[in-house]
């Protein structure tokens, strides 16, 4: 606290002697690749290259400093998830190829799973997390389980365990026409995943366990790093 950030990222460049030389920004550039000006590096360079530095201090833009004591809000936040209701509904085919096409405003994210298969239920707990991240964006999870229609009490029971209060449904129908009706290059096996573009543009299919971060990172330069 006594270094004064206010807002993150905030820099503080010191030199070999542990004098600050430099605090602020990294660049003036809100997204990747956009900065015009890039006060850290040239800080940087010109201790490197034992010049003054040509800016010492900028203001920072960004979310405000999240300090040790506002953990108990934190807290009270991960208490609401278990407080909101978790359903499945039953998904018919038409209503499944209305989903894939993805009208809306929405980017989508779709996980394939069942209760039986264990890659899936390893993997899981992360689409659960996306949905906590990313709902409040143009952003939409949706799970689709392939148990048996008889078994929906069972998918239920093991979202209900996840917390899982994003959308879900159980296919009822020919599994055979779900599959194709998801995608034509799907094989069938599960877990499969597939990222869906608000024009029903697939971004990302996968047969198997997702890379949960690459996963995020596709999410977050598609519907934007800002608000």
């Amino acid at each position: 606290m006594k270094y004064g950030p206010q807002a993150t990222p905030h820099v503080f460049i010191f030199d070999a002697d542990r004098k600050l030389r430099y605090t602020g920004r990294i660049d003036d550039g809100e997204k990747p690749g956009t900065a015009r000006t890039h006060d850290t590096r040239n800080a940087i360079e010109a201790l490197l290259a034992n010049k003054p530095v040509p800016v010492e201090a900028t203001k920072t833009f960004g979310c405000s400093i999240k300090w040790p004591d506002k953990r108990s809000y934190a807290e009270s936040e991960v208490a609401k998830y278990a407080t909101e209701k978790v359903t499945i509904a039953d998904l018919g085919l038409e209503e499944l190829k209305s989903i894939i096409k993805n009208d809306g405003i929405n980017y989508t994210l779709i996980n394939v799973w069942a209760t039986w298969c264990g890659p899936c239920v390893v993997e899981f707990p992360s689409f659960v997390d996306m949905h906590r991240m990313y709902r409040n964006r143009e952003f939409e999870m949706i799970s689709i389980s392939f148990d048996d229609p008889g078994r929906k009490q069972n998918a239920l029971n093991f979202l209900v365990k996840k917390q899982a209060s994003m959308k879900n449904y159980i296919i009822n129908g020919d599994r055979y026409e779900f599959i194709e009706a998801i995608d034509k290059n799907w094989q069938g096996a599960l877990p499969y995943t597939l990222f869906i573009a608000p024009d029903g543009k697939i971004l990302y299919s996968k047969q198997g366990i997702i890379d949960a971060l690459e996963m995020k990172r596709l999410i977050a330069d598609s519907i934007g790093r800002i608000y």
